[in-house]
């Protein structure tokens, strides 16, 4: 029962980080988690040594938990760890797909394609979202699966933050639908290369947005026609769509 407990206060706490309701590097204080998931000091703090494990809280000396915040650079290098595990699984989503699950894919890619042409940004990150949870569920690759989860889960703010760049899903949609018709055309190759070519778009992307925080001075000249980061509040707004 014990174990069931804490493994509750684990995900009511992930999700509540995922979700934007704990910003980086918030202090989690033990009493308030107690109180708001009615649980013990112990479990609460048996969790929170787990949420640390899985990368999304840090303990300070003498101050206690916190959430921890995730620099761009990290985000780029587990992006570059996405990139082969997600192509991995393009690659059995190709192998495994049924007619239905490739009408699913394809309908997927059509809401995308409407939510562009609309400019609904928030509406486009959860169709992106929503996609890329296809292909898992599609691949069935447990392992991959659990290792995508707490990668995803690290780098959320950063991702939603690409999402609702003005331009940004233009770029990417075309290579969602190579994703979508390498994996409904059954060939493995092509949908790893897909995924592959996608993911590497993320991470220069990320790039440019290092390279926008950079000091005065420092900061790498914008592409032309590229456009600020949204406010944090619209990325929260964003983050709190993320099942």
């Amino acid at each position: 029962m014990a174990g069931d407990a804490k493994l509750a206060v684990v995900e009511a706490v992930r999700t509540a980080i995922v979700h934007g309701e704990y910003a980086p590097r918030q202090r989690l204080i033990e009493t308030d988690l107690c109180e708001r998931f009615g649980t013990s000091r112990f479990i609460a703090r048996s969790a929170l040594q787990e949420l640390a494990g899985m990368g999304l809280v840090e303990f300070e000396r003498n101050k206690g938990a916190r959430v921890r915040d995730i620099p761009l650079t990290e985000a780029i290098e587990i992006t570059e760890v996405r990139m082969l595990l997600e192509g991995l699984m393009a690659a059995r989503a190709a192998e495994r797909v049924t007619r239905s699950e490739a009408a699913r894919l394809r309908g997927i890619v059509t809401d995308m394609r409407t939510a562009v042409t609309r400019s609904e940004l928030v509406r486009y990150s959860e169709l992106n979202g929503r996609l890329h949870a296809a292909v898992r569920d599609i691949a069935k690759h447990t392992t991959s699966d659990r290792l995508l989860r707490q990668l995803r889960d690290q780098t959320v703010r950063h991702q939603f933050s690409l999402a609702l760049v003005p331009g940004r899903p233009a770029v990417s949609l075309p290579q969602h639908e190579a994703i979508v018709a390498a994996v409904v055309a059954r060939d493995p190759a092509a949908a790893e290369q897909a995924m592959r070519r996608h993911l590497q778009s993320v991470i220069e992307a990320l790039q440019s947005l290092l390279g926008q925080s950079a000091p005065r001075g420092q900061r790498r000249q914008p592409a032309q026609g590229a456009r600020r980061t949204p406010p944090a509040e619209e990325i929260l707004a964003a983050a709190a769509i993320l099942s």
